[in-house]
């Protein structure tokens, strides 16, 4: 049979009850003799020591056994039903049999008496009645712990599922605007068309590689929207700027990926830029972990075609993530959008 490893509830309850099983089996077999004879200690106390081991080895395996049959909390009932039945079928035998073999044996000269089956199987009872109990609860916390953890791993699966479903969405979109812009330079300044696509490269290049991830660092996306900012003053030249503050206590917290790129898209789709109105976007930190995003308001005067993914998509990421304070806000000369800075959800 392969040997069994005790969880350490069932090791420590073993080592602290056999003094007291032993003292009280030393008591029943032979009564006031215990007090004079020393060498019933010294010899018999290893002995049901032993025979001890092989009891706990097999109530282990036998509360195994009822814990496979029944293992669903729902099925608590059953279980302890179940275990109840452990003095019968293991304690008591185990108790008998250290009886019939003193007797059967003659060690110390003891001879078996009717009165002590019941006294041992009485002692084998309270053991259980304090201890079965014990283990049933480690049982029923275990679960509860093994069953949290479950749900959490499939709400992970799921927050990145529905994630990977918005950044679907986002990457074509970007892609396909990508390729507008360079069309139209194609057609009108080779250099710059080519300088755009080496632009568009760096840029899909760190796209495709931190798309896969749920959250990035405040850092990344700093760096990755310098990189797709590259891009708008190829279009644009000196009719769009971007100033960026930020403190550098906040460099190592999170946002949902790609929502600084969102949100500077959403400011150059929905507004004019020339070089007599350049459209102006800042990005500074402010108190109470917030990140902001503010352009002047200089909304175009023909409707722009809108699929809502920008805001929205970032507006759904946090909630995914059930983190409060995304905001949007319009005034008369500014458009702000705060974005909350997380510490690793």
């Amino acid at each position: 049979m392969k040997r069994l490893k005790w969880p350490k509830l069932r090791l420590y309850s073993f080592l602290f009850s056999m003094p007291f099983i032993t003292a009280m089996l030393h008591l029943i077999m032979f009564e006031d003799r215990i007090w004079n004879e020393p060498l019933i200690w010294l010899f018999s106390a290893p002995l049901i020591f032993g025979f001890g081991i092989l009891s706990m080895d097999a109530h282990t395996r036998y509360d195994l056994f009822i814990e496979k049959k029944y293992p669903a909390l729902s099925q608590t009932r059953q279980r302890i039903m179940g275990k109840a039945l452990v003095t019968l079928f293991v304690m008591t035998p185990s108790v008998y049999i250290i009886f019939l073999l003193y007797h059967g044996l003659h060690i110390f000269n003891y001879r078996l008496q009717t009165s002590h089956l019941w006294q041992g199987a009485l002692v084998g009872l309270c053991v259980n009645l304090v201890f079965e109990p014990l283990y049933e609860t480690d049982y029923i916390f275990r679960k509860y712990k093994e069953s949290a953890t479950g749900k959490e791993m499939l709400h992970q699966l799921s927050l990145k599922q529905e994630f990977s479903a918005l950044k679907d969405q986002v990457n074509p979109h970007f892609l396909f605007n990508c390729f507008n812009t360079l069309s139209s330079l194609i057609s009108l300044e080779k250099e710059r068309a080519i300088r755009f696509l080496d632009e568009l490269s760096k840029v899909y290049r760190y796209l495709l590689k931190n798309n896969r991830e749920t959250l990035s660092t405040l850092t990344d996306e700093l760096q990755f929207i310098r990189s797709y900012f590259k891009l708008l003053q190829t279009r644009y030249e000196n009719a769009i700027e971007l100033h960026i503050s930020i403190d550098s206590q906040y460099y190592n917290y999170f946002i949902p990926s790609l929502t600084l790129q969102l949100a500077v898209e959403n400011a150059v789709k929905h507004n004019t830029i020339s070089k007599s109105s350049p459209l102006i976007i800042e990005i500074f930190t402010a108190g109470e972990n917030k990140l902001v995003v503010n352009n002047n308001l200089q909304r175009r005067t023909t409707l722009v075609p809108t699929n809502g993914i920008g805001l929205q998509n970032i507006r759904t990421k946090y909630q995914l993530l059930q983190q409060p304070g995304f905001q949007v806000m319009e005034g008369h000369k500014n458009f702000t959008v705060v974005l909350p800075l997380l510490w690793r959800v």
